[in-house]
């Protein structure tokens, strides 16, 4: 789901998740990072906690949007109700 989030927007997305048991709850771990592409740039383990570090070139995202324009035909006007608490009939 977070790298189809990655896509759509054309940016890197982090994505982070506990890893170990509390009480009945198990954490999978496998935080991680994907690319604007929805690549996997890095990703942590599953048993240890570990602190995740990726390299994230920047001009990536504006290449990417130029070439692949997900947010270009988008319709703000449409949104205009979500920013009101009540919508007006």
């Amino acid at each position: 789901m977070q790298r189809g989030h990655a896509v759509a927007n054309g940016t890197f997305v982090a994505a982070a998740n506990r890893v170990g048991r509390e009480g009945t709850v198990e954490f999978w771990g496998r935080s991680f990072v994907a690319g604007p592409f929805g690549e996997s740039i890095a990703e942590a383990g599953e048993s240890e906690p570990e602190v995740l570090v990726a390299d994230c070139d920047l001009s990536r995202v504006e290449e990417v949007r130029r070439h692949w324009p997900f947010l270009r035909d988008r319709r703000i006007d449409a949104y205009q109700g979500v920013t009101r608490s009540y919508l007006d009939d």
